[in-house]
């Protein structure tokens, strides 16, 4: 029995490795999943949403650099670190982007970088505001150099930093929604299969139903029914995307339930819920392996969708939908790279899951 699962397993390793864009696709989603996890590690701006706002600097293009001043709060913010793991750290510093500075014997004399209509404007920052716990002022320390390596958006936030924080939201969205559909698709498609008779026809008609509603409408009417929100495109989202789990589990159950030891489970006395859990689900899940790769790809769609329209998640949090919305006006004012960054970026992270479930559905093809 070992040897015949080694060797099952190994053939499926090997189908992978010979599937070069399904295993291209693999390790980019896996390489996508660690970038979110490790956002607020990675980003340059590693403050909550990425919202640090610099107008001055707003819709710089890629590598754009500039000298910023770091002024120390009297009252630094403490977080724990897994709060700035998960939600960011709160600057503990001012940072003014200048255009040049002078030392003189009792401060820092600076020159703010602004639009030139505005005409100059200098501040002056005594050594004793710009020493930090006691520690002797050191010049590097209080001026650096900074590089937006994706430019700056319209409102001056770095957007790589947006751009891996929208990564998390948009996995994150697609985490939960294929398993909020899993969860109730599978239930009632199970439901339905193995009684038959009248559940199987009132679980269908709530499908039939539920499938003739056009999917962004009647997630529209969800989230504007449970409010604007973060979570709430989660529920949204998951609550649409059910349908064809239930149908697909339906029928392989429908299948499954004829066979000879579903029969002696039967006949042993087990339990419905016994036989369906243990004897029958995990001989009918892998068309629903397949389907929830293309739901997790129909997910980010849809969040970016609603980001778009305004419903789905709300400022500051970023999301690729509404970083897409906020500079679709720019392809025509010089700078469509605000709008294209996300866009492609959003268009490889679909066809990546679009990829991965081609290649499981070839991979765990019995035939």
């Amino acid at each position: 029995m070992c040897a015949k699962a080694t060797v099952q397993s190994d053939s499926w390793v090997l189908k992978l490795l010979k599937n070069p864009l399904g295993l291209l696709s693999f390790i980019l989603l896996v390489v996508a999943t660690g970038l979110a996890v490790f956002a607020y590690v990675l980003a340059p701006d590693d403050t909550p949403n990425a919202n640090n706002m610099h107008l001055s600097i707003a819709a710089k293009p890629p590598g754009f650099t500039v000298l910023m001043c770091t002024v120390p709060n009297l009252q630094p913010p403490v977080v724990s670190w897994w709060d700035a793991f998960l939600y960011g750290r709160p600057k503990g510093v001012l940072e003014l982007p200048i255009r040049d500075y002078e030392l003189s014997d009792t401060g820092l004399n600076v020159t703010l970088l602004q639009a030139e209509a505005d005409g100059t404007e200098t501040k002056f920052f005594p050594f004793e505001q710009l020493n930090s716990g006691g520690e002797k002022f050191e010049l590097n320390q209080v001026i650096q150099s900074y590089t937006f390596w994706l430019g700056t958006d319209k409102y001056g936030r770095d957007l790589l930093s947006r751009m891996l924080i929208g990564l998390r939201v948009s996995l994150s969205v697609g985490f939960i929604a294929v398993l909020i559909s899993l969860l109730i698709g599978i239930g009632l498609g199970a439901m339905a299969g193995y009684f038959g008779g009248r559940t199987d026809q009132i679980i269908m008609w709530l499908i039939n139903v539920t499938w003739s509603i056009p999917t962004l409408l009647l997630v529209i009417a969800i989230t504007l029914a449970l409010g604007k929100g973060f979570w709430q495109v989660f529920i949204a989202v998951g609550l649409t995307m059910w349908v064809e789990v239930a149908r697909v589990v339906r029928g392989q159950v429908m299948s499954v339930k004829q066979r000879q030891y579903v029969l002696a489970a039967r006949a042993l006395g087990y339990s419905d819920i016994r036989i369906i859990w243990r004897h029958i689900l995990p001989n009918a899940l892998t068309p629903v392996i397949i389907i929830s790769a293309a739901n997790f790809a129909s997910a980010i769609l849809i969040e970016s969708g609603l980001s778009f329209l305004g419903i789905g998640a709300q400022p500051p949090i970023p999301s690729w939908g509404s970083i897409i919305k906020d500079h679709y006006a720019y392809i025509v004012l010089g700078k469509p790279y605000l709008a294209l960054v996300p866009g492609f970026a959003l268009m490889i992270l679909v066809m990546a899951f679009m990829l991965l479930g081609n290649a499981l559905r070839d991979v765990l093809d019995v035939k």
